[in-house]
């Protein structure tokens, strides 16, 4: 990973984005005391370098009907990893199959109720951030499909009973 060098006007500039990233060039260049063009320029740059990775709209989850929640710990199957590795090895890597964490990671990416998935030190191998409707709906996701995972040994389940900061905006230190 490269690091960036960010002066102070990115950084100003990466803020008034992050708290509106509608906002037209022109608006943005008054703010840190630019000309369009420069200001443009550097939104540019920060877009092309990966700095800036997308633009979206930040959707309410209780407004969608998505009113529960939960954080999920799964923990795989630590035998079944280094089972495929030694059959992949016996049958030649062109015929290996992936690999139980490279097979999870692809499941849970067509999983529409994990809206995020870190792999994580520790005791458990992955954490979801997971939104439904209910429990109901949660209890229909966990046996039907995370459960289901031929790789997961053991989840942990957690509920968010209220929201105290939710933020997308990074510290531009």
């Amino acid at each position: 990973m490269t690091k960036i060098a960010l002066d102070k006007t990115d950084r100003k500039i990466l803020s008034i984005l992050q708290a509106d990233g509608r906002l037209s060039n022109q608006d943005v260049a008054e703010q840190v005391a630019l000309s369009p063009s420069p200001c443009l320029r550097r939104i540019k740059r920060l877009e092309e370098a990966g700095v800036i990775r997308q633009y979206v709209a930040l959707l309410d989850p209780d407004k969608i009907g998505l009113g529960l929640l939960a954080y999920v710990n799964v923990r795989l199957e630590k035998h079944s990893e280094a089972a495929a590795h030694s059959n992949a090895r016996a049958l030649g890597a062109a015929n290996a199959p992936p690999s139980p964490r490279a097979d999870f990671a692809e499941s849970v990416a067509q999983w529409p109720e994990v809206v995020a998935c870190y792999a994580m030190t520790g005791e458990m191998d992955y954490l979801l951030r997971v939104h439904v409707e209910d429990m109901d709906h949660f209890s229909r996701f966990m046996m039907a499909t995370l459960l289901r995972h031929p790789a997961v040994l053991d989840v942990k389940s957690s509920f968010a009973l209220q929201r105290v900061k939710d933020t997308t905006a990074l510290p531009l230190v």
